[in-house]
């Protein structure tokens, strides 16, 4: 049984391929295509999946399509896969089986969250062995999601891309300023009931805030929000959803999230304080390809075999040759490192060097993080590795930090971090002894994104690891 999963459609699209409950590939379109084309069939990633798995079209049983998108795609796919059914799958039910099926619990709770997906903006699941059951869901413009955006553009950024700006930028303050007027806006019950009174609908920028919010922050009406303002913002709309969202989620100790929120490590890590949580990486509307494919499989089809998502290293490779024709292509100097040995010399001795490298090997991630395979790092040992990541490399703000990669045997020493760790899903602790070395990455007086590499998920980057801590003593990039 071969089934290819489309998710994303109309905003960063997604294909995925499972093969006799085993997944083969997994590919964003834009990861390959190089551009978004909203609305459109992933044309690269379909291509590009089908070609890891050493598939044809005609070769699909299956093809599982998440809402919304447009009619004539449904028309599109059956030409195309003639010998394949076509299954409708909802939106809110993708993201939840994208979390709970490749999830270690035989039972939870399923909390899906975002802005608007097929109307829908939150939903509450029952999950229990293969199957899931619908409890609560919640519609916009009660949404989440929305708030955050608004809140995105009032303090400057890019409504619909730049969220996670505001989530860092949350780190710079405790929110016990502005949370109690978040909570206010939220509505104060277990779960949300947007208070519009703070909106205008006449006000396309900025948010769209009223003059009744604007008073609470003593400004008038429209007026820019300065930068004393920014960060306790940011943090009080933080808190605020951290609170609503630990309510929405119920009494069940373990609880699997899906949906753009999902994407935030500081409400992760939040919840991870009372509940045993796991979350899918690819949380957003890419990940919608992942719970299609594991949907079919488990609910429509009723098999008890569940996936496994394992390193989420599901994209595409490239040979030697092909590197060597692009480094040719543009007239760049290269070496042929021949063993791995020399390899990983090589890369350790340029880091402790204060160099940054990029370090690219193996499949293309899938997901928004990079994990090993296609990385920039730097030794925390460099003191000017921060600075020239963020100004010259990024250019990005400062207060949006980098990931610690260390080997998951060996992060105890250093870090207090959960397993969602695993794929930079959420945030950790440095231990008091290691505060200092690591002060350039902290999101404030010990928080810090970890990221735990095991052996069996990418031997090289683990091995990479182990060989600066050999060299210098610290085995952390």
């Amino acid at each position: 049984m071969i089934i290819l999963g489309l998710g994303g459609i109309l905003k960063d699209a997604a294909c995925a391929v499972l093969k006799d409950g085993k997944l083969l590939a997994a590919v964003e379109d834009r990861k390959v295509a190089r551009h978004e084309s909203p609305g459109l069939l992933p044309e690269a990633a379909i291509a590009s999946t089908l070609e890891i798995s050493r598939l044809a079209p005609a070769d699909v049983n299956c093809i599982a399509l998440v809402r919304p998108f447009a009619q004539e795609i449904h028309l599109t796919l059956r030409e195309r896969f003639p010998g394949a059914q076509v299954v409708m799958v909802e939106h809110h039910a993708a993201h939840a089986a994208s979390a709970y099926y490749p999830s270690q619990f035989d039972d939870a709770t399923v909390l899906t969250l975002d802005r608007d997906g097929d109307f829908r903006s939150a939903a509450r699941w029952r999950a229990s062995g293969n199957q899931l059951h619908l409890e609560k869901d919640l519609y916009y413009p009660d949404s989440l999601g929305d708030l955050y955006s608004r809140v995105t553009q009032l303090l400057g950024f890019n409504a619909g891309s730049d969220e996670h700006k505001v989530q860092w930028l949350s780190t710079a303050d405790s929110g016990e300023q502005f949370q109690p007027l978040f909570d206010e806006i939220l509505g104060g019950g277990e779960w949300p009931c947007i208070n519009r009174s703070f909106f205008d609908s006449d006000r396309l920028s900025q948010g769209g805030f009223s003059e009744k919010f604007y008073a609470r922050l003593d400004l008038e009406g429209g007026e820019e929000i300065a930068a004393s303002l920014r960060a306790p913002l940011a943090a009080g709309l933080q808190r605020a959803i951290e609170g609503v969202v630990l309510r929405m989620a119920g009494s069940q100790d373990r609880l699997c999230v899906a949906g753009g929120l999902g994407m935030n490590a500081l409400l992760i890590s939040a919840l991870e304080r009372s509940k045993q949580v796991y979350v899918q990486p690819a949380a957003g509307n890419a990940g919608t390809a992942l719970g299609a494919v594991f949907y079919v499989w488990n609910s429509v089809l009723g098999q008890k075999q569940r996936a496994s998502l394992n390193d989420l290293c599901l994209g595409p490779e490239y040979p030697a040759e092909d590197v060597k024709q692009v480094l040719e292509n543009c007239k760049l100097r290269f070496n042929y490192l021949m063993t791995t040995e020399e390899l990983v010399e090589r890369a350790v001795r340029d880091l402790n060097g204060q160099k940054i490298i990029a370090w690219m090997q193996g499949r293309m991630e899938f997901g928004p993080r990079a994990l090993g395979n296609r990385s920039i790092l730097a030794s925390p040992l460099n003191p000017y590795s921060t600075e020239n990541l963020n100004i010259f490399i990024k250019h990005r703000e400062p207060f949006r930090k980098f990931a610690a990669s260390v080997p998951e045997e060996m992060a105890g020493e250093y870090f207090d971090a959960g397993p969602n760790a695993r794929y930079l899903a959420t945030v950790g602790r440095v231990r008091a002894p290691y505060r200092e070395t690591f002060e350039a990455a902290l999101l404030d007086e010990n928080a810090v994104r970890v990221h735990t590499v095991r052996r069996e998920d990418n031997p090289l980057y683990h091995r990479l690891l182990h060989a600066a801590g050999k060299a210098n003593g610290l085995p952390v990039l």
